[in-house]
């Protein structure tokens, strides 16, 4: 039995406390939460309260904490676990800026020691068949690929749930490193980091925030493959189609359908081997069958405690998670210096621009006293 403590029980949080308490996650007692905030803690019964987050790390009660924090104590508090020995589940992203992701990561010695990223869209099935055809090789080398992502419409009454929120001090930017870094995990998990990142960012375009709500990126790879990342939180009806475009043919996912339209002929051969000027390679169109999305935040959790107690190999190390802070960090600085970004990106500059913007922010954060919030309406 794994002893958990859950750090920062506001809205993530206390969505992963009903899962534990619940008895969800097998092989899992929930013994510790914390929160700076105590009156969030009244509702838990027969578990230790703390108010600092170093308290519980060495409380004893704990063997793992799960971290859903507001994202720059994603590092401090999980540098601290790990120094401490303990198991950690952090909440995406694993950190603000790739400099604090490589630091988080640093900390992770201990070879006993189990570190995940709450990355649950690893575990849907339509993700986890788009990657294995591409793994597989039946896409063939990948030519193209862009994914539009602007159903994660925000109110203003989402931005003004929390002072943190929306802000470069508190928050460390806006749709990028809050409700993208699962699209951004995915893009690198399955078509690999590009080498060369263009970014377009609005700040501020649809609502009351100092921070990115709009972003265009244009993506190059090593072997010349180009893409788009297109995401809003100011767009309703929003869109979610990633497409990924091979010599061997096209992944298309939208909806609940994936639909691989293969050529029987790979592209590059036949546009050798035809005699006719207007011919095109014979196609078979697949639907492929998935259903469901996977057992998402429970199935990660699960599995983290599978791998503490029986070595079960993880679904989220981590340690990947910097990829997809890169990939976000690379597409603001990019539309900040109005210049191409070359990959790997120089975590340090980021930080140092990142740190201007904190230090010149004069946007005084409107707070609403009372806001609904209900994560199911996240997860649609």
């Amino acid at each position: 039995m794994i002893r958990m403590g859950v750090i920062g029980i506001g809205g993530m949080g206390n969505f992963h406390l009903r899962s534990v308490l619940g008895g969800r996650i097998a092989r899992c007692k929930l013994t510790a939460v914390c929160d700076i905030i105590e009156e969030r803690m009244n509702p838990f019964e027969n578990v230790r309260k703390f108010v600092d987050s170093r308290d519980l790390i060495r409380s004893g009660e704990v063997d793992a904490v799960l971290i859903a924090t507001p994202h720059y104590g994603h590092t401090t508090i999980g540098i601290d676990a790990l120094e401490q020995g303990l198991h950690v589940l952090v909440e995406k992203p694993i950190s603000v800026h790739k400099a604090d992701a490589q630091r988080l990561i640093a900390a992770h010695k201990g070879k006993d020691q189990v570190f995940v990223a709450m990355f649950n869209q690893r575990t849907d099935p339509h993700y986890q068949r788009i990657k294995r055809l591409v793994a597989d090789g039946e896409l063939g080398e990948i030519q193209r690929m862009s994914w539009i992502i602007t159903n994660w419409f925000r109110p203003e009454a989402y931005y003004a749930s929390g002072g943190w929120r929306a802000t470069w001090k508190g928050e460390g930017g806006g749709v990028l490193v809050n409700q993208c870094p699962h699209n951004l995990d995915l893009l690198q998990w399955i078509c690999g980091m590009p080498s060369r990142v263009t970014g377009f960012c609005s700040l501020g375009k649809y609502h009351d925030i100092e921070v990115e709500d709009e972003v265009t990126a244009y993506l190059e790879y090593p072997n010349g493959a180009t893409g788009v990342f297109v995401t809003s939180t100011g767009e309703h009806p929003g869109s979610n189609r990633f497409e990924i475009a091979g010599d061997r043919g096209k992944i298309i996912h939208e909806g609940e359908a994936v639909r691989f339209c293969r050529n029987e002929v790979a592209t590059s051969v036949f546009s050798k081997e035809t005699e006719h000027a207007f011919g095109t390679p014979s196609l078979w169109n697949v639907e492929i069958p998935v259903s469901g999305y996977g057992g998402q935040h429970v199935e990660i959790l699960q599995n983290f405690i599978d791998a503490i107690l029986d070595g079960a190999p993880l679904i989220a190390p981590a340690e990947e998670g910097i990829h997809s802070v890169e990939l976000a960090n690379a597409m603001l600085y990019s539309s900040l210096t109005g210049e191409s970004v070359k990959m790997p990106l120089d975590g340090a500059a980021f930080e140092r621009r990142l740190q201007q913007l904190i230090a010149e922010s004069r946007r005084v954060k409107k707070v609403a006293e009372k806001v609904s919030e209900d994560m199911t309406g996240s997860f649609r």
